[in-house]
C-alpha cells in the first residue's frame, strides 16, 4: 500500500487508479476525497493493526488508547467521509456504487459502535466492533488481492472483475470478521463450562 501511495505523491494525477478516473479528476470534491483518502489510509491501517497487540493493551495501555483514537478520528472524520464521497462515482455503475457506498456507511458505523462501546467501559463489544471496522479497512487490501486472483484464473472484462471486486473486497472480510468474533465467543463459553465443571 505504501508504494502504490508514493506514486501519487505529491500530486500526480494521471497514474496508476487515476488513469481511469480522468472523468472525475475535475470535480473539485472528488479529487480532493481521493488524495485525502489516499493518504490517510496509511494511518488508519496502522493505527488499527496495532489496536490487536495483547502486549500493547497490557504494557503500554495509554498508547494503544492514542493510537485507537488516531484510527478512530481518521475513519470518522477523514477517510471515511472521503470514501463515501468517492463511492458515488465509483466505475461499474449502480452495482459497483452501491457496494462502496455500504462499504463506507459500515465502516463508519462500526467505528463509531467500537469508540460509543470503549466509552461504556464495554471492552467485550468494543473488541467486536473493532474488528469488524478492521476487517472493512483491510478492504483496501483484500480488493486488490481478489483482483490479482480473478484476473489471473479467469478471462472477464476488466470492469466486471471491477463489479466483483467491489463486493468480494469487503463482504468476505466482514463474514471472516463475524466468524472470529463468533469463535471467540464459544471458546470463552467453551472454558467456563469446563472451570463449571472442574
Amino acid at each position: 500500500m505504501a508504494k502504490i501511495t508514493v506514486a501519487y505523491m505529491p500530486y500526480n494525477t494521471d497514474v496508476g487508479f487515476l488513469r481511469i478516473k480522468q472523468q472525475y479528476i475535475d470535480i473539485d470534491q472528488w479529487r480532493i476525497a481521493f488524495f485525502i483518502h489516499i493518504y490517510a489510509s496509511m494511518w488508519v491501517l496502522f493505527a488499527g493493526f496495532t489496536q490487536f497487540s495483547k502486549r500493547l493493551q497490557k504494557n503500554n495501555p495509554s498508547l494503544h488508547r492514542t493510537l485507537g483514537y488516531v484510527y478512530v478520528v481518521d475513519v470518522l472524520l477523514i477517510t471515511g467521509p472521503a470514501g463515501l464521497l468517492m463511492g458515488f462515482y465509483a466505475n461499474g455503475g449502480l452495482f459497483s456504487r452501491i457496494a462502496f457506498v455500504l462499504l463506507a456507511i459500515l465502516w463508519i458505523y462500526f467505528t463509531a459502535m467500537a469508540l460509543i462501546k470503549a466509552k461504556q467501559k464495554d471492552f467485550k463489544a468494543h473488541r467486536n466492533y473493532m474488528t469488524r471496522s478492521y476487517a472493512l479497512t483491510l478492504s483496501a487490501l483484500t480488493l486488490r488481492a481478489w483482483k490479482y486472483a480473478i484476473t489471473n484464473s479467469i478471462e472477464l472484462p476488466p470492469m466486471d472483475v471491477y463489479r466483483v471486486v467491489a463486493w468480494l473486497g469487503w463482504v468476505v472480510n466482514w463474514g471472516v470478521a463475524e466468524w472470529l468474533i463468533r469463535r471467540s465467543v464459544k471458546s470463552k463459553k467453551s472454558l467456563i463450562n469446563e472451570r463449571e465443571i472442574l
